[in-house]
């Protein structure tokens, strides 16, 4: 039958041939994400060892510490109260972290410590913002062999650093997750440069707020931020220096949060899983910008969590939301300026109470679980599979700032409580950049839109699934 559809839509062909959609509709053709059905998603899954499903189930530690699938090990490479190169503790509370590539194929960790002031093993720098607060970053730099050559502190000063995000110049915003006079900013730290000037001055243009991470639009430079409070607003950043270098952030800039114009306060909570919004972006005073956020109406959050830029998409959580208040993962498009509610989690043995995420070489997405019960982190596939990678079995406490190293070869991750960094390897799936670029666009079955019964038919008219069109319609494509 020849491929047709009225003179108004677009047919499959002509989709191909239509400017930058090309590489990205051959992309997900190509690996059969579009044409995926619940028979082939099954067939994905029964492979545990594939990278679309899972690593398999988790074998209990006999140790006792972290639980991991069958054939990966674990390494602790850094813990509370042990010795810094120069003699120091080793400050607490270990949470958000961020790898960077080091010289001799070493590995440059940089990590956040969120405690307050008064805590038993704070942040001690010789160059600190605030003397009287007891929190700050560290880095490891680690060799090839998973050891840790040497462990410092890189910036002093601050409060419950919790988590941030890496720039993709090299450095590391840490962010307060607090609001006072004096608190409350994100601070860039370069790891190659401990305590220097930069690492103390607040850029106080991205405002005055609880923030908890934060990524970066390498297209762009616009910087994205998410804000730990109740309700909590989704901020964008927009420098005056676009240049993308050390320092240039601290030239500042414009702050805005996420509105939707077509609804007035607009509740997160009432949104459905795959439902698509169209943004527009309130410009607010800094200091003030959670009043300003409420009082122009914009997008209330239960309480936002982690956040990761990859392959033209930010994605971060919402811990506490959704109709079972397990937790929700979002998915902004800058290119296209809308907002998706990617997944919601409806079974606790799925998700609970979402916390850092990122994402890995492969292309799932994984969150570290901050919950009530066991702690875990959890991945979810381009195909909608979710599955569990680490569970915590020490302690309640939360796993915190997942992290792979540049090669791929090595996760890093933290419990909080007690502070410990594990290195964890394993037969990890190599590196797939179609495939991050599929997580960035994917309509899994379970978790996509529904299309209309008429987009539907048009579908099946030309041969497609109604995943790959309900695909084609998030980008604009009509096929009716």
């Amino acid at each position: 039958m020849e491929n047709q559809v009225s003179k108004n839509g677009m047919n499959r062909r002509d989709f191909l041939k239509a400017g930058g959609m090309s590489t990205l509709a051959l992309t997900l053709g190509s690996t059969g994400v579009l044409t995926l059905g619940s028979k082939a998603l099954a067939d994905t899954t029964s492979n545990p060892t594939s990278g679309f499903g899972g690593y398999g189930p988790l074998v209990p530690d006999p140790n006792g510490i972290i639980d991991l699938p069958q054939g990966f090990h674990y390494k602790i490479i850094s813990e509370e109260g042990g010795q810094l190169t120069n003699g120091g503790k080793i400050p607490g509370a270990f949470d958000g972290m961020a790898a960077f590539e080091g010289p001799n194929n070493t590995t440059i960790l940089v990590r956040n410590h969120e405690l307050s002031p008064g805590a038993t093993n704070p942040v001690v720098g010789s160059k600190p913002f605030d003397a009287a607060a007891a929190g700050g970053t560290t880095a490891l730099v680690v060799g090839p062999n998973r050891e840790v050559i040497k462990e410092y502190v890189t910036s002093s000063g601050t409060v419950r650093n919790c988590a941030g995000g890496a720039t993709p110049w090299g450095t590391w915003l840490t962010c307060e997750e607090t609001r006072s006079a004096t608190h409350g900013y994100v601070f860039e730290v370069d790891p190659t440069q401990p305590e220097n000037e930069m690492s103390r001055t607040p850029i106080k243009d991205m405002g005055r707020f609880s923030h908890e991470a934060c990524a970066i639009d390498p297209a762009t430079g616009y910087v994205y931020l998410t804000e730990d409070a109740s309700p909590s607003y989704f901020y964008r950043f927009v420098p005056n220096d676009t240049r993308q270098e050390p320092g240039a952030l601290q030239k500042g800039g414009k702050l805005y949060a996420a509105a939707i114009e077509a609804v007035q306060r607009p509740a997160a909570s009432t949104f459905k899983t795959g439902q698509k919004f169209e943004l527009v972006w309130k410009e607010l005073d800094p200091h003030l910008c959670r009043e300003d956020a409420k009082a122009q109406g914009c997008i209330e959050f239960s309480r936002l969590e982690g956040a990761f830029f990859q392959e033209g998409v930010f994605w971060f959580d919402d811990t506490s939301a959704g109709e079972k208040k397990l937790g929700r993962v979002y998915r902004y498009i800058p290119h296209t300026n809308t907002l998706e509610l990617f997944y919601e989690g409806n079974d606790a043995r799925e998700m609970e109470y979402p916390d850092n995420i990122c994402m890995t070489p492969w292309g799932d997405l994984w969150f570290a679980e901050d919950g009530s019960g066991q702690d875990r982190l959890m991945g979810i596939t381009p195909e909608g599979k979710v599955y569990p990678f680490a569970a915590n079995r020490q302690s309640g406490s939360e796993l915190a700032g997942p992290t792979f190293s540049p090669d791929g070869n090595t996760l890093f991750v933290n419990i909080q409580e007690p502070g410990q960094t594990f290195a964890i390897w394993g037969p990890f799936q190599r590196r797939n950049s179609a495939r991050a670029r599929e997580m960035s666009y994917a309509a899994p079955a379970n978790l996509a839109p529904q299309v209309s019964e008429k987009v539907a038919k048009a579908a099946e008219a030309q041969g497609m699934s109604v995943l790959e069109a309900a695909a084609f319609e998030r980008h604009g494509v009509k096929l009716i």
